[in-house]
């Protein structure tokens, strides 16, 4: 079998998985802060749920 060259697949996975890393790591040390935020989708999702809920109370009133 031949090694595999140095800037080969196995190399890439390993940057990739330690970039990954890394980033998680960034993330969990920001929340421990108090950094964190609610993502958009969240809030959207949240607005849209309350006034659905406005709606159906006017509907069945």
């Amino acid at each position: 079998m031949m090694p595999s060259p140095p800037g080969g697949s196995g190399s890439e996975k390993q940057s990739w998985t330690e970039r990954r890393r890394q980033k998680i790591r960034a993330e969990i040390e920001r929340n421990r802060r108090g950094e964190y935020t609610v993502p958009t989708w969240v809030l959207a999702l949240a607005l849209a749920a309350m006034v659905a809920g406005l709606a159906a109370l006017v509907m069945m009133a």
